[in-house]
This record gives C-alpha cells, structure tokens and sequence, in this order.
C-alpha cells in the first residue's frame, strides 16, 4: 500500500490533479444514487427522472464547480481553514443548482434531496482529503529521525508553526508551553497545553529536545526571563525571528533559527529621535573614516536611511572598502569610495575640500587589544596621530561637525590600545577649546556584539567544534551593545554636541563573560561540563592577555556628569590639556613612532592618560 502512495504522491503536479479529478467525477454519481436510495429506501431506484445522463452532469458540473474554486490547485498536504471554506462553498452552489433543477421541472428531485446530497459531498470532499493527507504523512514522514519539539506560544504563530512541523521531516510537535492560564490543561490543534514550570517537569518524560519560542512579538527582557527558565533543561531553543513571516501566508519550518545571543545581553530599543539622526546628515555630504569596519559599516547603514546629499566612504582596507560600497549602491544615495589612511593628512583634506564634507564621522582606529599591545607604535601612529590628522584636516577645511567615535578602554586604560584612544580624545577635546569653527564631540561606548573584537563570534565557532570554550578569566566582565543600537546612539549624541563634549552611551549592566558562554553553551543544547566533570562542554580559563583588564568603566571622574534629552546618552566633563600642549606631544609620538627606539612615548602616555602604567614600569 506504502507504494502505491508513494507511486501517487511522486507523480507530477498535474498529474496527482487529474487522479483526484476522475476519482470525484467517478465518486459524485455514486453520492447521488445514494441519497436517492436513503430517500425512497430501496437500492434499485431511479435518480433523477427526466434526466436523461444525469450521471454525467452530477460528475462533471460538481468537478467544474471544484475547480472553478480552486479545490484542485490546492496542495492537499496543507488541508487547512480555507480549503474547507472553498469545499463549503462549492457545495453550497451545487445545493443551489439541485433546487433550481427542481424548480425548472428538469428532473424528479425530492425536497430532502439537494440537502442530503450536500451532506454528503461535503463530508466526501472534507474526509477523502483528510484520510489522503494522513497516508501521505505516515508514508513520508521519518518519526525515528524527527526532533521532539515543545512550542512556547500557543498563539497564532504557535498553531502556524505546529501545522508545519507536522508536516516536515525534522520536528515533532509534542506539546505547548504558554503564561496564560486560561489556556493551561487545554488542547489545541491536538497537543496540551502546559504551564512553564509544569512543562519544566515533563520536558525529560516527554523527550523533548527543543524548545520554540512561537513568539515573534515578545520584547527582549521577556524573552530572556522566558529563556532563563529552561537554562537548567538539556534543551536546545529556539525561535521564529519575527512577524512578518504572519503578514502573508503560514509560518514555515524553514522560518526557525537559533536564538541569538543579542536577545539574552541587548535591551530593547529606545525609538531614536528623528530630528537628532537627521541632524548633520540629511541634505548634508557626510564621510565616514573606517568605513568598512563593523562600527564604521553600520554608520553608514544608518546614515543613508537618512537622506544625505552624499556618501564619502573612506577606508584603509581594500576589501572592506569594496564590500561596504557594494552594499552601499543602490540606496538612493551618491556614493564615493576613497582608499586611503587617515595619517595621510593632505589627502584627507582634498577629500573633504573637493567633495565639500560637512560631517565627519571619525571610527578609524585599531581596536585588538593583544595585537596593539604586540604593535604598539603601529597602534599609536594610527589611533592617535591618525585622529589628530583626521580633526586637524576638518578644522582647516570647514567642515561643520566631526564625531569621533572611542571607546570604554580609553577610560584608566592598562593597554596601549586604550591609551592611544585617551590620547586622541585630548586632542580632540583641545582643538574643540581652541576654535569654534568645527564642532567636534565624542563619543565613547563599550563592546558591541558581532563586531570583529566580540567573543560571541569565538564562542560559536568554539561550540560548533565541541569546545572548549575559552574565557580569559572567571571574574572579567564586559559591557555589550548591539552594533544597530550603538551606530544609531552615536549619531544622536554627535548632533547634540556643542563642542569638545565627551559624550556616553548607556550600556546597561555588564556582563560576566563566563557567565556568557554559559548561556550561549545551553542555548545550543549543551551542558557546560561542572567541577564533578560532568557536562558537554568545558570551559577553560587562559588567563588575562597582555593589557587586558577585569572590568572596562566608562567615566573617568563620576562626578562630573549630567543627563542629556535623550535616556541612553550621558555628558562627560572631563579634565583636557591646551593645544600648544598636545601639538608638542603629537610631535613627539610622531618622532617617536618613526624611530620605534626610545622610552618617551611610555613616558607620555603615563603622564597624560590617568591610569595609565606603562607594562615595563610596573614592579
């Protein structure tokens, strides 16, 4: 029998149409000789006297109705609401041709007949389909080899979703999960529905494997208390990513993704204000240095939305460059794509003269610390020599606003890479003191998830290997930012800028990093293996890299301080030095950088950045 099904079911489209054409056309006259023998009780009766191939017309006015109403284009495997509406009709118009063929005196058709027959070709169309659907499913489907799946929402996406792991190879929908206790102990689509902590409980008896979050509207801070709740389950989860897959048709299997580590560590976004982002963007020429870099790309993402007059990507890294003016094209925006380096002053200053730059928006910057701290005189040249040609170039040329974007490790910082960010935050903050002509502010935030520096992409690669997952230190922790948010924060705060302001952005709480690849271990469907050696995957502790610290802060002085218009962006009011100053010390970076052979620059760096202890000088 499993053969012929699969015979059936493998037939072209077209084919499998025509099989179920002539089966209802044999099928219809047989219904209808039916009713009439119920109706006059006697098997050897005449239908519809008067008639004469009545047959016919029953056979082939029924199927021309059906396929008139779609019956037969439609995919008899996802037999659903509308189908049956479509059946229901079909029916209804053929209950209505039976009555007008009484009337008409066409053929002998007792009153009960129309209704009986309608009775009954409704239950044909509705349970041959369904009994089709199931032998197709039993044939097909592997149930040795599907998943065991419980659906957290038992709303529509929930039940969306169900129908369509019934239907796949991969999942078994075994049960709902949902907060609602109007629903708990309730069926629905023939799986129970259980509170969380109950499911919690049967998650093991149940073999459950993974859990679904059905949930495409829920915000972040309630997915994360949704998803602490199973962290002590060998569970994987999962989720449907949002919902639009609801606007047009049924959610599908192939809708299902991992859930991202973004939805444990981000917050949920705070409208931006439009008339900040469109600021110093729009109808303006805009460059972005570092353009290919994950902050600089996603300023530029960012930036278009927003209609500048024109968009100057100016990038070190051929590669980068290429791939960001690739993803740039076709925005609406006019595009230039400028190869180059930001301690090329002289070029930096055609650029902005020729394409008459009005906003700048400064992310060029290395920003590894192990490899800086390898590289510091590298790391130095390009930070903060590069940053003061940057500032220096767009004060002479006029241009309206320079943003330079920092970072939390220029506050006390115990590596070279935070210090040359310090370092080109004072000449920032100088310059901004000495004219009025550019308006030159700061902007200074923590680690950003996915970006070239973030460990959230190591501990995937790290996991998908089979561990273990190493983590510098059981104590150090980190503040994280979705690169979106940050771009987004950065473009508000550098238009509220009235000059040489050091601005911050909220990062939230921080975040343990073991604590975080524990989370990303158990939302993989691992254990992390504990002190008894019992688990996955083990977590390995390498000790802290040169120059790295326990704990990042944001503020070097918390007292000087205020809140801005906008909730997430704070105003820092920090101690500077004079541009004489700072222009004595850039030549001397400058000297020294050149010759890679003297201790002064240590020197400098110590005496200029608070915190800051050369690795050579400290006992």
């Amino acid at each position: 029998m499993k053969n012929i099904i699969r015979a059936i079911a493998s037939l072209p489209r077209r084919q499998k149409q025509i099989v179920l054409v002539v089966m209802d056309i044999c099928v219809l006259p047989l219904m209808m000789w039916l009713v009439y023998a119920i109706r006059l009780a006697k098997p050897d009766v005449a239908v519809m006297p008067g008639l004469d191939f009545w047959y016919a017309y029953v056979g082939i006015f029924g199927v021309a109705i059906f396929a008139l109403l779609g019956i037969y284009s439609a995919i008899v495997r996802s037999f659903n609401e509308d189908y049956l509406l479509r059946i229901s009709i079909a029916t209804f118009i053929q209950i209505v041709a039976l009555y007008a063929l009484k009337k008409l005196d066409a053929a002998f058709i007792p009153m009960s007949i129309p209704l009986m027959y309608g009775f009954v070709l409704f239950s044909w169309m509705w349970w041959s389909r369904a009994v089709i659907r199931y032998a197709t499913l039993r044939t097909f489907v592997k149930k040795q080899n599907r998943k065991r799946v419980a659906i957290y929402g038992a709303g529509l996406a929930g039940q969306q979703i169900a129908e369509a792991l019934k239907r796949s190879d991969d999942y078994l929908p075994v049960c709902f999960i949902d907060d609602k206790a109007s629903l708990q102990g309730q069926s629905l689509s023939g799986l129970k529905i259980f509170a969380p902590k109950s499911a919690l409980k049967k998650l093991g008896k149940f073999g459950i494997e993974e859990i679904l979050l059905a949930m495409p509207s829920v915000g972040r801070a309630r997915k994360k208390d949704i998803i602490e709740v199973f962290e002590s389950a060998d569970v994987k989860i999962m989720e449907l990513p949002g919902v639009t897959q609801l606007v047009d048709g049924q959610v599908q299997v192939s809708d299902i993704r991992e859930v991202d580590i973004i939805d444990l560590l981000g917050r949920d976004p705070v409208p931006p204000k439009s008339e900040l982002l469109e600021k110093n963007i729009k109808n303006k020429v805009v460059m972005v240095t570092g353009a290919g870099g994950s902050i600089g790309s996603e300023l530029c993402r960012q930036i278009v939305k927003h209609q500048p007059k024109m968009l100057v990507l100016f990038e070190m890294s051929e590669f980068a460059l290429y791939s960001i003016d690739r993803e740039m094209q076709g925005k609406g925006v006019e595009i230039v794509p400028i190869l180059g380096s930001v301690t090329n002053q002289p070029k930096l200053e055609r650029i902005l003269q020729q394409y008459g730059v009005q906003t700048v928006y400064h992310a060029a910057a290395y920003k590894h610390v192990p490899l800086v701290e390898a590289n510091p005189f590298e790391g130095i040249y390009n930070t903060s020599i590069g940053t003061a040609r940057s500032v220096d170039a767009a004060v002479k040329q006029g241009v309206e606003t320079f943003v330079l974007i920092s970072t939390d490790k220029a506050v006390r910082p115990t590596n070279v890479m935070g210090a040359s960010k310090r370092m080109a935050e004072l000449y920032c903050q100088a310059l901004a003191a000495e004219q009025q002509k550019t308006q030159i502010s700061i902007v200074r935030f923590g680690n950003v998830l996915g970006s070239s520096g973030s460990v959230v992409p190591l501990f995937k690669r790290q996991i998908a290997q089979g561990g273990p997952v190493t983590v510098t230190h059981p104590e150090v922790t980190r503040y994280f930012m979705t690169i979106p948010e940050a771009a987004q924060l950065v473009i508000q705060a550098g238009a509220m800028g009235t000059g040489g302001d050091v601005f911050l952005l909220d990062m939230g709480e921080s975040v343990k990093i073991a604590d975080l690849a524990k989370q990303m271990i158990r939302l993989s469907g691992f254990k992390p293996i504990d002190d008894k050696g019992i688990g996955d995957i083990a977590i390995q502790f390498t000790g802290l890299r040169p120059g790295e610290k326990l704990y990042e802060e944001l503020l070097i002085d918390s007292e000087n301080v205020e809140k801005t218009g906008h909730e997430r962006i704070l105003k820092s009011f920090e101690k500077f030095y004079g541009i004489n100053e700072m222009r004595n010390i850039y030549q001397n970076f400058e000297i020294e950088c050149m010759s890679e052979s003297s201790e002064n620059i240590w020197n400098i760096l110590e005496k200029h950045v608070d915190g800051y202890v050369c690795k050579k000088n400290k006992s």
